[in-house]
């Protein structure tokens, strides 16, 4: 394993970066064109490891089902029958691992979804449990209610009404919706309380909707019918999650002059609000030329309270921007950040701590003290195994003289290319040996 060793000699920072393409919108749009059965195609496939795994895996089952189909068909001898996938390791990926609990749900085959240990200690069993009463048969390997699971094949569909929780994570709702079309009987999804990180569900809708698949949303209840796709592409946006880290950075900066390429300001990801957060820290954005040009302006910090219930991926990086500026912001819509891929909370109160400054939570609501706050001449980050916590810290190179991360390929994750970009833009980027 290699750390990463990063500094930055001065707080200016200019250039162009070329952004992957997003990690969210291509997990959903492989699964959508793997049940289309060849009508919709992805363009501009991410090269997020999450993404370039689940479209193995998907590719792979593909194969299998075309080859059986085959041989059913007379095409070629038994001798030459095609193994489907009996076990999928999907690592840490967490999306990967609710979307192709839905998706191996209503295939034939008889599939093992397992995973890293950390993917073992985080629940499944709220979709689990919506898909057993659709009429999925699955089973619990180890631990209930947590990877990994036996998925028996042999859908028969019982109901098409259900009920699922709106404060959990998005990607549950997700995953149901994506297979809500192919569904003999459709799918009828009433939603619970309050629905957390709603441009997501949002963000799934629409990449359906231009897969042909239309929907109803009528208070809180969701409806797709069973119809078929459309023949056509889907083209994956640049990622926003990515963007907020160039945000991060200038917003840190003494000067910023930076040009982020091929994002609009009509996205469907939640995330492109950090255009709207981070005019707090006096960063404008300025589309223009296939891309938005970020500008750093020096104006007084106003904004105490974020909610961040609809877009807690940039948890991470509001709070350490925060931090590092001493502003004593309070945070709310974080209930999630416990269950991703460590404790998300936990790893910023620690990772905080050794600058001085506390996160404190208080019935939901999490408040920064920063009157204990130091820059220290170095720093070492732990990442915990999560690409966010490796990224929302690398912009106090700007503020911190050194900074050593644990596990530098932790990026790969989403944004295989981000200590690069770094380097390219003036970082100073060293791995090491751990």
């Amino acid at each position: 394993m290699q750390n990463v060793i990063l500094k930055k000699s001065n707080k200016q920072i200019s250039g162009t970066v070329n952004l992957t393409g997003s990690k969210s919108e291509c997990n959903r749009a492989l699964v959508i064109e793997a049940l289309s059965n060849g009508k919709v195609k992805v363009e501009n496939v991410s090269d997020a490891a999450d993404a370039v795994l689940l479209a193995g895996i998907l590719r792979k089952n593909q194969e299998s089902r075309v080859k059986n189909q085959e041989i059913l068909a007379g095409g070629e001898p038994l001798t030459t029958h095609y193994s489907p996938l009996t076990t999928v390791d999907i690592g840490p990926a967490g999306t990967a691992m609710r979307f192709l609990t839905a998706y191996f749900a209503i295939q034939d085959n008889e599939v093992i979804l397992t995973g890293s240990q950390r993917m073992k200690e985080r629940p499944i069993g709220i979709l689990v449990d919506a898909l057993r009463e659709l009429g999925a048969h699955i089973d619990y390997e180890e631990k209930e209610g947590y990877p990994p699971i036996k998925l028996k094949g042999s859908f028969g569909q019982l109901t098409s009404k259900i009920s699922i929780k709106g404060n959990i994570s998005s990607q549950y709702i997700t995953a149901l919706l994506l297979i809500a079309a192919r569904l003999p009987f459709g799918l009828e999804l009433h939603i619970e309380g309050e629905l957390t990180s709603r441009p997501y569900v949002e963000m799934t809708l629409a990449m359906l909707e231009t897969a042909g698949i239309k929907h109803q949303w009528q208070d809180n209840v969701i409806a797709i019918t069973n119809q078929e796709f459309t023949t056509t592409s889907i083209h994956v946006e640049p990622d926003w999650s990515a963007a907020s880290y160039w945000y991060a950075i200038a917003a840190l900066a003494d000067q910023a002059e930076l040009f982020l390429t091929g994002l609009t300001p009509y996205s469907l990801q939640g995330d492109s609000v950090i255009t709207e957060i981070m005019a707090n820290f006096g960063i404008t954005s300025q589309f223009r030329d296939g891309g938005v040009q970020l500008t750093k302006e020096n104006k007084p910090f106003n904004h105490k309270v974020f909610d961040l219930k609809e877009c807690p991926d940039l948890a991470q990086t509001i709070v350490v921007v925060c931090a590092a500026l001493g502003h004593e912001a309070a945070f709310t819509g974080l209930e999630t950040l416990k269950i991703k891929e460590t404790d998300r909370i936990l790893a910023l109160q620690t990772e905080l701590a050794k600058m001085g400054v506390k996160l404190i939570e208080n019935n939901e609501v999490y408040q920064l003290n920063c009157s204990g706050k130091f820059i220290p001449e170095r720093m070492f980050i732990n990442t915990y195994h999560d690409h966010r916590m490796a990224m929302a810290f690398a912009p106090l190179a700007l503020v911190i003289p050194e900074l050593e991360f644990e596990n530098g390929p932790v990026v790969d994750k989403s944004y295989p290319a981000f200590w690069t970009d770094l380097a390219k833009l003036g970082f100073e980027v060293q791995e090491i040996e751990a």
